[in-house]
């Protein structure tokens, strides 16, 4: 296998092997299931992204986003991720004034991820509707069962 990189001043700087090299790596073990789930597109309704579980496996949140539009008037509601150890997590968000504007992001991370209260249970990530003319809502939620 031949590899060439690309060095300074366009000079090319060439590596001959006969081992194969990765080009990417899992950073998952054999026995982890990634899992990503997304509401899709909602106007005007709750957004729902549901980490599943497995039979005999425990789910775990790596982290989730919520993303919109802003409504006919501006809203703050309460995103939750339930089934989480621990309880109920609830973060507000807030639609801006002015349909179809972009709203600010919410993006949060969980290091180290957030198992599931027990086995078999999901987690699930929900965004309450924007509000009247709030035509984009969406829920991304990361996570694993394991």
């Amino acid at each position: 296998m031949k590899i060439e990189y690309q060095g300074p001043l366009g000079t090319t700087i060439g590596v001959t092997t006969t081992t194969p090299i990765p080009m990417a790596s899992v950073p998952y073990s054999p026995d982890i299931t990634p899992v990503i789930a997304s509401s899709g597109n909602v106007a005007a309704a709750t957004a729902t992204a549901t980490i599943t579980s497995a039979s005999g496996k425990t789910a775990y949140i790596t982290g989730f986003s919520v993303t919109g539009t802003g409504a006919t008037v501006a809203l703050p509601v309460s995103v939750t991720v339930t089934g989480v150890l621990g309880g109920t997590l609830t973060y507000t968000y807030a639609a801006i004034a002015g349909a179809l504007l972009s709203n600010q992001p919410l993006v949060v991370a969980f290091d180290p991820p957030l198992p599931a209260s027990a086995t078999n249970t999901n987690i699930v990530v929900s965004c309450p509707s924007l509000g009247v003319g709030a035509t984009n809502n969406t829920v991304v939620a990361q996570g694993y069962r394991l």
